[in-house]
């Protein structure tokens, strides 16, 4: 069977074969900020992230790991590729949607630890308190079933999973994006954009 997103899963998590050693691999292009990671992106995906945002792609909901692949251009590629503008939230709503849709079917369970995290990191991207409760409830499960010696891996995610929620709890939006949506920030935001992590 021909695996059209093979590609992108192979650049996304490199070939550790631990979570461990593919954190430690992968997580500069994960969450760094890099010109050069933001141009190959957009060079060897670009293409792909475009079709995904037109819905072309919703056919590779068909296999778990299509579905993955797919979350990740919507969710994280356009946030590489465009970004610090508005279009690196263009594909957060369509993702939100085939996540929950995922769920609902049990379709992470084909995945492993580390790839549900791209999973829930779509429910942490969200503004919605509910789904950031969700975020967490996820993590929280996905730090109890790792290995012994990769929960201070996991343990790392849920608490930037609970450090987003404390936002949105608190703004109800994420204000680093503010200006990069035209948003207009208060004095209150402002503030905490001054904190340290506060743009994670």
């Amino acid at each position: 069977m021909n695996k059209p997103w093979q590609p992108l899963l192979d650049w996304w998590f490199g070939s550790g074969t631990t979570a461990a050693e593919v954190a430690a691999a992968r997580s500069a292009l994960w969450f760094g900020k890099q010109d050069s990671q933001d141009a190959e992106a957009r060079e060897r995906f670009g293409g792909l992230v475009a079709q995904a945002l037109a819905g072309e792609l919703d056919a590779w909901t068909d296999s778990p790991h299509g579905w993955l692949a797919l979350i990740l251009l919507l969710d994280q590629l356009p946030r590489m590729i465009f970004r610090d503008s508005p279009r690196a939230f263009a594909g957060d709503e369509r993702a939100r949607q085939l996540v929950l849709a995922g769920l609902d079917e049990e379709r992470e369970e084909a995945l492993t630890p580390l790839q549900r995290v791209f999973i829930y990191l779509v429910l942490e991207h969200a503004e919605d308190l509910l789904l950031q409760d969700e975020a967490v409830r996820r993590f929280t499960r996905l730090l109890s079933v790792a290995a012994d010696s990769e929960k201070p891996l996991f343990a790392n995610y849920l608490d930037y999973a609970e450090r987003h929620r404390q936002v949105i709890a608190r703004f109800a939006r994420f204000p680093h994006r503010n200006a990069a949506l035209g948003r207009p920030s208060t004095a209150q935001e402002l503030a905490f954009l001054q904190e340290p992590g506060s743009r994670f």
